[in-house]
């Protein structure tokens, strides 16, 4: 999967490239707008992005993961050398320890993540703050070619501002597009 992001400069305009985008084979679930009118997306009924897509939920919470993890190995290294409960703990009692730093990092990275927008719309901010539509369309690698003639020819009013090779992969960056 890949997802291609198009600005768009008006909300009619919006409409009509979500419209013509559906025409296209592109489902809802596939099509996502990110707006600083979101009252406008709902009126004309465009599907808005998630929280997912426009906070740093998921980046923030694996960097707590993986904090959470160092900081229980080194918390268990510290018990297994000093031996506060005695020579014979269970490793489970140690696995389940690492288990909850783990979980209690990645839901403090989580919290951190609903404060800060998505570090790969940072870049957009100020195109979405002036009031443009950021469009994310995903894509399978057989229809990114089709939707980009699509867009080209019926819509040269959206620039093509990027493409990120893989939605799943929060630490990726957006690439832009040259042309």
């Amino acid at each position: 999967m890949k997802c291609i992001y198009y600005l768009a400069p008006t909300l009619p305009s919006a409409h009509v490239i979500s419209d013509d985008l559906h025409a296209a084979g592109i489902d809802d679930f596939y099509l996502h707008v990110v707006a600083k009118d979101e009252a406008g997306l709902k009126r004309e009924q465009i599907h808005s992005a998630n929280y997912l897509e426009t906070l740093d939920i998921m980046r923030d919470g694996y960097i707590g993961a993986g904090v959470g993890f160092l900081a229980g190995v080194f918390g268990i290294a510290l018990l297994d050398h000093f031996a506060p409960f005695g020579p014979n703990v269970s490793s489970s009692v140690y696995i389940a320890l690492v288990a909850a730093a783990t979980l209690f990092g990645a839901w403090e990275g989580g919290l951190f993540g609903i404060d800060s927008e998505n570090r790969k719309l940072r870049k957009f901010h100020a195109d979405i703050a002036a009031g443009k539509f950021l469009i994310l369309v995903y894509v399978r690698r057989h229809q990114e070619a089709t939707v980009r003639a699509m867009m080209q020819t019926q819509h040269p009013e959206a620039d093509l501002v990027g493409i990120d090779g893989h939605i799943i992969n929060p630490f990726r960056s957006v690439r832009p597009v040259e042309h």
